[in-house]
C-alpha cells in the first residue's frame, strides 16, 4: 500500500521525501516499480493488448499520460512510466504538434488595452469571460487562418471564422458570430493578444458598440492566453495533422 501511495503521489511530492515519511527504502520502492506487471494484476501481454486497443481507438493521439488516465477510469491502475516503457517496446508514439508558426503581429503603434484577466481563466457564469486567438492550417493552396472566440465558463467555441488572409475582417467575423450566438451579452471581458488585427479600429469599434470589455495580454507571453492555445494544440494534434487538405474550402 505504501509503494502504491508513492506511485500515485510522485508527481506532487519528491520520492525521497515520501520514502522517508513512510519509512520505506528508495531501493525497495524502485524494485517494486520495476517488477513484472503480473505482480500488480497485469501481465505484459495483457497490458500491451489493452494499450494497443486504446491507441488504435484514439487514432494514435493518446500518449502514456492519457492512456494511464483511461485505464484508471476503467478501474485498472498502471503508472505512466510503465505504460511509456511498453509503448516504446512496441514502437507506439502519439502524434505530436508541428512547429509553431507566428500568427498575430504585436509590433505596431496602435493603442492596446490593459490585461485585467491576469491569467485567471475561471468564469462563474456563461459570457463572463471570452478569449480569442488565431491559428493556421496548411492546405495545398497555402495557409488557411482560423480565428475563434472561446467562452471560459464552458470552454466552448462560440464564434469562429476562416480566411486565406489574416486580417481584421477575420477576427471581426469570429466575434460577430459569437455575439449573435450568445444574444449580444453586455459587459463580457474579451481577452486577446496585442496583434494588429485585435487593435484595429474596426475591431475595437465592434467591441465598443456591443459594450464588451477589451483586455489584452502581454507581448510574447503564450501563458496569457493558455486556454485557447491548449485548444489549438488539441485541434491540430487530434484532427488537423492527421489530414491533408487539398483546398482552403
Amino acid at each position: 500500500m505504501r509503494y502504491q501511495f508513492i506511485e500515485k503521489q510522485k508527481k506532487a511530492w519528491p520520492i525521497n521525501l515520501m520514502c522517508g515519511v513512510l519509512e520505506v527504502s528508495r531501493g525497495g520502492y524502485y524494485d517494486w516499480a520495476s517488477r513484472d506487471l503480473s505482480q500488480h494484476g497485469w501481465s505484459n501481454q495483457e497490458l500491451d493488448s489493452r494499450i494497443q486497443v486504446i491507441f488504435a481507438e484514439r487514432q494514435q493521439r493518446y500518449g502514456a499520460p492519457r492512456i494511464a488516465k483511461t485505464l484508471h477510469q476503467e478501474g485498472r491502475t498502471c503508472s505512466e512510466n510503465r505504460i511509456a516503457r511498453r509503448m516504446r517496446a512496441r514502437h507506439l508514439r502519439a502524434i505530436q504538434a508541428k512547429k509553431f508558426k507566428v500568427t498575430t503581429d504585436s509590433h505596431h503603434s496602435k493603442p492596446v488595452a490593459p490585461d485585467l484577466l491576469k491569467q485567471d481563466f475561471e468564469a462563474a457564469t456563461p459570457n463572463r469571460k471570452w478569449t480569442t486567438d488565431i491559428t493556421y492550417v496548411w492546405t495545398d493552396e497555402g495557409w488557411l487562418y482560423l480565428a475563434v472566440v472561446m467562452d471560459l465558463y464552458s470552454r466552448a467555441i462560440v464564434g469562429w471564422s476562416m480566411n486565406q488572409r489574416m486580417t481584421q475582417h477575420l477576427v471581426c467575423h469570429a466575434l460577430t458570430m459569437a455575439l449573435f450566438r450568445r444574444h449580444f451579452p453586455k459587459g463580457t471581458i474579451l481577452h486577446s493578444d496585442r496583434g494588429s488585427q485585435y487593435c484595429s479600429k474596426r475591431y475595437q469599434r465592434l467591441i465598443k458598440i456591443n459594450e464588451l470589455r477589451c483586455r489584452m495580454g502581454h507581448t510574447a507571453n503564450c501563458y496569457d492566453n493558455a486556454v485557447t492555445e491548449s485548444f489549438f494544440h488539441t485541434l491540430k494534434v487530434e484532427l488537423v495533422h492527421r489530414e491533408r487538405y487539398s483546398t482552403r474550402r
